[in-house]
């Protein structure tokens, strides 16, 4: 467990800043749902989900409401919690994440329709396109060909927006931003990986192919999760949280702050995301609130326990990453939906229930991995 003391903030002064980052989304989350509504930034739901009486309302409710949560959390930071130590790479790499969010729903909303060549259109074109100098192009492009047409398998059903391929090469520059500053500017005792109960492992190098894989995957995995009104928010509040007192508990003042400080920007929301929602999350908040995640945690040296901090988004996305792989493996599906909340609203459960019982669950093994990280 790294105990180095970053800052010396009394419990009662970072619980203030929770107050503080909720109070100041709370009082612009009006404006900026009057914003998202006059430049009607809709999104259509999901095709699967259109014909749920449930889902109807949906079609009017506007994406990006997670701008709320990260303006709030830079400036506020920015002002009360800069530190070129601790909070000024987690916030950048929170930026970079929400800017690919938001170019994502932007072009979901207002772009045109954008089209993948299929690979058996690329191995075609090697074969019988005039220019030999295109053949080995195509020739030799062809791995990339192949990546870009095994990520759609993982993306949505839509032609628009920004494609999957290219979403991991921007969550790869942000993942790899955190692994320079986890590997080179904290030093050797960010190295390790704490384990419960006094284990350790010294990944040395590894740290910086783990630290990438593991903040593109929880960006990803609470973008998964956010399908639901209610459902990411929620969820987000009990891990911050945690976070908040781990981050103390640890001695890491700076970041306890900065945590909490995004617990109440998500409280904020989520007031105004219970279903009927006012604004949904978007890409531009659960990709940057996924990111920041992961990166706290690896800040504090709790990289062993983030698996329980962030249980159910990880068992989302996992249940995404089975579905695929047995469609396209076995030929069959496991879920009658993919992410696993729909699969549960699909079997007759409604949204609110769902909802909550997934909030409960959470919240357990949330308590659970916060134990763990206290041995």
């Amino acid at each position: 467990m790294i105990t180095i003391l970053q800052g010396t903030a009394d419990l009662a002064y970072i619980m203030g800043f929770t107050l503080i980052g909720g109070i100041a989304a709370f009082l612009w989350a009006p404006l900026l749902i009057r914003l998202l509504f006059r430049w009607n930034v809709v999104k259509e739901p999901k095709v699967e989900l259109a014909a749920l009486g449930s889902h109807a309302y949906k079609a009017n409710t506007p994406v990006m409401g997670g701008i709320l949560v990260v303006v709030t959390v830079a400036v506020v930071t920015y002002l009360f919690d800069w530190s070129r130590s601790f909070t000024y790479v987690p916030v950048g790499v929170m930026l970079i994440s929400a800017i690919l969010g938001a170019l994502d729903d932007i072009m979901n909303v207002y772009g045109a329709e954008r089209r993948s060549r299929k690979l058996d259109h690329v191995l075609t074109l090697i074969r019988v396109h005039q220019d030999w100098r295109m053949r080995l192009w195509y020739a030799t492009t062809l791995p990339w060909a192949a990546f870009k047409r095994l990520s759609v398998w993982f993306g949505s059903r839509t032609s628009r927006g920004v494609f999957v391929h290219e979403k991991l090469i921007l969550q790869f520059i942000a993942g790899s931003v955190t692994a320079w500053w986890i590997y080179d500017k904290l030093g050797p005792a960010w190295h390790f990986i704490y384990l419960p109960f006094g284990f350790a492992w010294n990944a040395g190098w590894l740290i910086v192919p783990i630290t990438i894989l593991t903040v593109m995957f929880t960006a990803n995995a609470v973008n998964i999760a956010d399908g639901m009104d209610g459902l990411a928010g929620g969820m987000l509040i009990t891990t911050f949280g945690a976070l908040t007192l781990l981050s103390w508990i640890n001695g890491f003042g700076e970041v306890a702050i900065l945590n909490a400080i995004t617990t109440g920007a998500v409280a904020a929301y989520t007031y105004f995301n219970i279903k009927p929602a006012r604004f949904m999350m978007g890409d531009v908040g659960s990709l940057g609130l996924g990111a920041l995640l992961a990166v706290n945690a690896m800040a504090i040296g709790e990289i062993g326990s983030l698996f329980f901090l962030g249980f159910m988004f990880y068992i989302e996305a996992f249940s995404v990453v089975i579905q695929v792989s047995s469609r396209y493996v076995l030929g069959r599906k496991i879920f009658r939906m993919a992410p696993l909340h729909h699969h549960f609203e699909l079997l007759g459960w409604s949204e609110e229930k769902t909802v909550m019982r997934f909030w409960v669950v959470h919240f357990v093994f949330v308590v659970f991995g916060f134990w763990l990280a206290l041995h």
